[in-house]
């Protein structure tokens, strides 16, 4: 049975892309932390990280990494936070989110019920975020 995740990768339900490569998908959660969370998902239905391949967690870190650090120009933020929870979705995902404190790690405090227009400006500051660190097309690989 294909996860919530797979059917967003596939097109079945919509999603806010910011990064598609052959490995995985980045796009907004419905949930946020703060505006311009998103979660790196692979396009294999890996449940948990500790069963990923070394290969495919590598590429996923270095993924994020590159989100997290666009994040930090888009939202003009000291910090980007990573999180691997894990419980939400059994298909592995990495939350990366834009964060001024420790605070900003708690799900209490994620955002049910965002404003979709929101959450559409977040998704454009953040690809012309990545765009103008290098990439060939907002949602292309290098």
């Amino acid at each position: 049975m294909s996860t919530m995740f797979s059917r967003i990768i596939q097109g079945e339900i919509p999603g806010r892309f910011v990064w598609h490569d052959d490995r995985c998908v980045a796009f907004l959660t419905i949930a946020p932390l703060r505006p311009g969370h998103t979660l790196v998902v692979p396009r294999s239905e890996v449940d948990e990280w500790t069963d990923a391949d070394d290969d495919l967690l590598t590429h996923l870190l270095v993924v994020a990494k590159r989100i997290g650090t666009a994040q930090k120009v888009a939202f003009d933020a000291p910090r980007a936070g990573l999180i691997i929870a894990g419980f939400e979705i059994p298909h592995l995902h990495l939350h990366v989110f834009p964060a001024w404190s420790v605070d900003d790690f708690d799900f209490g405090n994620a955002d049910p019920d965002p404003d979709p227009a929101e959450l559409d400006a977040a998704a454009d500051s953040l690809r012309y975020a990545l765009q103008q660190a290098g990439l060939k097309s907002p949602l292309g690989t290098e």
